[in-house]
């Protein structure tokens, strides 16, 4: 595949402009002693999205307005709720008593970080529009198979991204729990700022 480098490059670009991800990396990094749950979430997200490209769903969903508004719905409200939650409850950094003792709490998280980066209706019609400008119809490879590739590239991306974000976060903050409680504060206030933007954005396509 010719074009995976230059994807490569332009997925990386995009997956260091900071959004909705990079503040639940950051909320997870200051909260929790491993940032792993999280970034797993988000990236099983878009390892989920890839699949839905992939199946070519993501024409029917992009081409139907009561879909994409439902979509885009539920995805707005998931985000303002977790930044309505991070707001009420700063993350800051914990000592031995961190939530990471729970089996159950890493699956929480991970839910989380799926639900963040999955019920994305921006990252969906990302992925429509970007994927398949990097996928050769004459390829020996299916085409299907290229999409999961790139997919896969960016996921990858991701994976180095967040992880990055999230240990930096708590190392860097883990000894300044009043300015670790405002980056969370930030951190939340974005993903409510991004989930009313997404809705409003939506509202205002249908009229």
């Amino acid at each position: 595949m010719a074009g995976i480098g230059a994807f490569w490059s332009v997925s990386f670009l995009l997956v260091l402009v900071p959004g909705a991800d990079w503040a639940y990396a950051i909320t997870a990094g200051l909260r929790h002693r491993s940032v792993l749950p999280a970034v797993g979430g988000l990236l099983g997200g878009y390892v989920l999205l890839t699949a839905v490209v992939a199946a070519g769903l993501a024409t029917a969903v992009a081409g139907s307005p009561t879909v994409l508004t439902v979509l885009t719905a539920t995805g707005a409200a998931y985000l303002i709720w977790l930044g309505a939650t991070t707001l009420a409850r700063p993350a800051a950094p914990r000592a031995e008593e961190s939530e990471d003792a729970g089996a159950g709490s890493w699956v929480g998280r991970a839910a989380r970080g799926a639900g963040i980066s999955g019920l994305n209706p921006k990252a969906l019609l990302l992925f429509l529009a970007l994927l398949p400008q990097f996928a050769a119809r004459d390829s020996d490879w299916p085409f299907a198979a290229q999409i999961v590739a790139l997919g896969l590239v960016h996921t990858a991306n991701c994976a180095v991204v967040y992880a990055g974000v999230g240990t930096t976060a708590r190392r860097v903050l883990g000894a300044r729990p009043a300015v670790a409680a405002t980056v969370s504060r930030v951190s939340g206030a974005a993903m409510i700022l991004v989930g009313a933007l997404l809705l409003a954005e939506r509202l205002l396509a249908q009229h």
